[in-house]
């Protein structure tokens, strides 16, 4: 059994330098995934496990995953930057360096930030923390502007109704989907290719229909995203560089 479960895994898009192993554990009646300091990972199954169910369930959740297999790798939490001038922030996949201008953010509320000739503008800040925020609030508001046009047609595509996009930090999680059709994308995904961001798009637009990650659900990502498994294998590499507003000091 051990073997077929291994083959199920290995044909799913895991980055290549991840060193993982398949165990049997006899008291086990579901998955269990084990991360351990240095980053190995290991699959814990029962000896009845179906293989095509495991495979499933790993690939649901190979983001979360591959943060945590990163963040051991490292020996640390998620990236974290200094607001000072030079700084590369991420839009839809371009890199774009900060540029602190003239402005009291804490005393002008209309002191925004702003994309401008290439460079990210920040109204200089009272603190990081402050700082952080206001990048985060820049973040959510161009998400909006992107993704709400966007939505409508991988909707239609993936046979499915949204009633509306919205983007805000939503901590450990890259989307959801609330139970009046809002689909909701956390402010830091902005950071993707949009191609990627397709991706958590389709997801959530699957789960107003679908509510696990089995076959079902998987096939109804197929019907927009044709090559779903290298966009996961894609996206898995990426998640662990997006940055969540941490800051130094």
């Amino acid at each position: 059994m051990s073997n077929s479960v291994t083959s199920a895994i290995a044909s799913l898009p895991l980055p290549g330098e991840w060193s993982w192993e398949v165990v049997i554990r006899p008291r086990r009646k579901t998955l269990g995934i084990e991360i351990r300091e240095e980053g190995d990972v290991l699959f814990a199954v029962p000896p009845d496990a179906d293989p095509v169910a495991v495979a499933d369930a790993v690939r649901s959740k190979l983001p979360r995953l591959a943060a945590e297999v990163t963040k051991r790798r490292r020996g640390g939490g998620q990236p974290v930057k200094e607001l000072v001038g030079g700084e590369s922030f991420a839009y839809l996949g371009r890199r774009h360096r900060l540029k602190l201008v003239p402005g009291d953010i804490s005393g002008d509320r209309g002191a925004k930030v702003r994309l401008r000739h290439g460079w990210l503008e920040l109204p200089r800040p009272a603190t990081q923390r402050e700082g952080a925020q206001r990048i985060g609030e820049w973040y959510a508001r161009r998400g909006e502007e992107w993704a709400s046009p966007r939505m409508g047609p991988l909707a239609a595509r993936a046979g499915v109704e949204a009633s509306g996009v919205s983007v805000r930090d939503l901590g450990g999680r890259w989307g959801a989907c609330e139970p009046d059709g809002r689909i909701v994308l956390h402010w830091a995904v902005m950071q993707l290719h949009p191609t990627l961001l397709d991706l958590v798009l389709v997801h959530e637009l699957a789960h107003l229909r679908i509510a696990t990650h089995g076959p079902a659900f998987r096939r109804r990502m197929r019907l927009v995203l044709a090559d779903l498994d290298d966009l996961e294998r894609r996206f898995a590499q990426a998640e662990p560089k997006m940055w969540r507003g941490a800051v130094k000091g």
